[in-house]
């Protein structure tokens, strides 16, 4: 007879148990998308590449992957290469500071 083991992992929390993460998450997909149109239109298909798969984990990713997105979103802005130089302030800043906000979020203390 064989025994069957049970191995339960960590409970991640959902997002909708944090509604401030959540909304930021979301204010930042919609940044997101305009970026990722500004892209397109412009034709930048390296930064289109880069930003298509954003929106959507923005919008979806629970709290720990949610991270790790803002992180590779804020990698955009680099010193030396930076999304700023191929897309138009009007689409770049307000998303970078709508990540900031999600980053902040993030970073605030959870009971």
């Amino acid at each position: 007879m064989s025994e069957t083991r049970v191995v339960s992992l960590p409970r991640r929390p959902a997002r909708h148990e944090h509604p401030n993460i959540d909304e930021a998450g979301l204010v930042a997909a919609r940044h997101g998308d305009r970026v990722l149109a500004a892209a397109r239109d412009g034709g930048a298909t390296r930064w289109v590449a880069y930003f298509e798969p954003m929106p959507d984990r923005l919008r979806d990713d629970d709290v720990v992957a949610l991270r790790a997105t803002a992180v590779r979103c804020r990698a955009a802005y680099g010193v030396k290469d930076s999304v700023r130089d191929a897309l138009p302030a009007s689409v770049t800043e307000p998303f970078l500071d709508a990540i900031d906000r999600l980053v902040r979020e993030l970073n605030r203390p959870r009971e």
